[in-house]
């Protein structure tokens, strides 16, 4: 009986912290935003020429952007990537400036989803302007994407 409890509590928090990129579904999200102080929407074009032309580049890998950035793989389906976006908005406005945040909708991105092998969403891409990115599964809570950021992505910076 208590393995039982245990196994459900398990799998409910595995639920509520990422959803599985394999359903299929679409639903409408936001085209490119762009605005200062917002998330900007990629798409595989937009992304070769901001991020990582990895077609230019396939073996290296060469960071397009002149300050650090996340890209957030998400879909609009997702729990947990509708309870990070407000943090990811929040995160655009605060280090305008200093920090890119950029989303991809893996539904409409299939392709950027694959070279990334993004098998659960939301998964975190924290881009710094030197050295190798970084990739993290799962939702996060703002103090802990605050973290990388100012230990990861800024203090190369400074």
């Amino acid at each position: 009986m208590t393995r039982n409890f245990i196994i459900l509590i398990s799998a409910i928090l595995f639920m509520t912290t990422a959803c599985s990129n394999t359903t299929g579904k679409q639903a409408n999200s936001p085209e490119k935003s762009g605005a200062p102080g917002k998330p900007e929407y990629l798409t595989y074009e937009t992304f070769l020429e901001k991020v990582w032309n990895f077609e230019k580049n396939p073996q290296s890998w060469v960071y397009e952007g002149d300050v650090p950035a996340i890209v957030d793989f998400y879909a609009d389906w997702c729990a947990p990537c509708r309870r990070i976006a407000p943090i990811m908005e929040k995160i655009a406005k605060d280090y305008e400036g200093r920090l890119k945040v950029y989303k991809i909708d893996v539904d409409k991105e299939q392709r950027l989803a694959s070279v990334f092998q993004v098998r659960s969403i939301p998964s975190i891409l924290f881009t710094p302007l030197q050295g190798q990115p970084m990739m993290q599964a799962g939702a996060l809570s703002e103090e802990m994407y605050i973290k990388i950021i100012e230990e990861e992505l800024l203090k190369a910076k400074q």
